[in-house]
């Protein structure tokens, strides 16, 4: 049995952590909920906003205004790989970097074997993960975590819409966690370049048809030419923000865990404390009693 000292070392070990760790959920729980109300507000306009434009631009036959929507030869790709500046997450961004060399392994593997598959990472997790195992890291932004605004993530949509119009990409895909709920992350791969085509209904075939019919002001081609570049800067705003949201839900679950296990450390360790203590004093009532007999004799 470990001795008195090291058990209450121990125990005020245990007891630091634990403070730690629930101060980290709290933090965590304030910021999820400001996240929380920023997401859920943003998710019905991006969804509308995508679905207008996926309707729109499949009607549009100039090359100029359809760029965004041209299905090339896919030889050249680019992951956007969104994880966490900060670890105590739990699998949050072991889950997206898996995904992610899964992806290279599986359904990139021609063009990775080729070195045709860069990467542009948000979150210090994922740059440090890809840049030390040599993956072609094109580009870095850890910071917009730091300001995470509609602006700064535009700065981002417009790089990735004027490499993918010049051809430097032929597809650009965004991996991140859709936010759930506090204790559920979906995780999501998404095709951010070309525009998705209008999901296809097999079993309603004609119920689509009424989607595409809107009156135009001043015309189609000058609402598109507006429209396609807000959403796909509304797009990634909106994974970034997911993200965000993801991984505060996933650290402040991660810390309320750890705080339940040292609570049940500290239990099995004052358990061991005190048949400790115990176990010292009936030794020295032992060897008090022992002294007095040797003396009697």
């Amino acid at each position: 049995m470990a001795g008195l000292k090291e058990v209450r070392i121990r125990i005020a070990s245990v007891k630091s952590t634990q403070q730690i760790t629930n101060a980290m959920k709290m933090v965590a729980a304030s910021k999820l909920r400001k996240a929380q109300t920023a997401i859920i507000k943003l998710r019905p306009y991006a969804a509308k906003l995508r679905e207008i434009l996926q309707n729109l631009s499949a009607t549009i036959d100039s090359s100029d205004e359809n760029v965004f929507s041209q299905e090339r030869k896919q030889e050249k790709i680019l992951l956007v790989v969104i994880a966490s500046n900060r670890g105590l997450c739990g699998a949050f961004n072991s889950n997206i970097i898996k995904m992610a060399v899964h992806l290279t392994a599986t359904t990139y593997q021609q063009q990775f074997s080729r070195n045709n598959v860069s990467f542009i990472t948000i979150g210090r997790k994922a740059t440090e993960y890809f840049r030390k195992r040599k993956y072609n890291v094109l580009e870095s932004h850890d910071e917009l975590f730091d300001q995470l605004t509609f602006a700064n993530a535009s700065v981002l949509a417009e790089k990735l819409m004027k490499d993918f119009a010049g051809k430097k990409f032929d597809r650009i895909d965004l991996i991140y966690n859709e936010f759930k709920n506090a204790a559920v992350q979906r995780l999501i791969v998404e095709q951010y370049l070309p525009i998705a085509p209008v999901p296809v209904d097999s079993k309603a075939p004609v119920a689509k048809t009424v989607a595409s019919d809107y009156i135009f002001e001043p015309d189609q081609e000058t609402i598109v030419r507006e429209l396609i570049p807000k959403t796909l800067r509304i797009q990634l705003f909106k994974a970034a923000l997911d993200s965000f949201a993801s991984e505060q839900g996933a650290r402040m679950t991660a810390m309320n865990k750890a705080t339940e296990n040292a609570k049940d450390l500290l239990r099995d360790l004052n358990i061991s404390y005190n048949k400790a203590r115990q176990n010292a004093i009936t030794n020295a009532i032992l060897e008090i009693v022992s002294g007095a007999e040797a003396l009697k004799g």
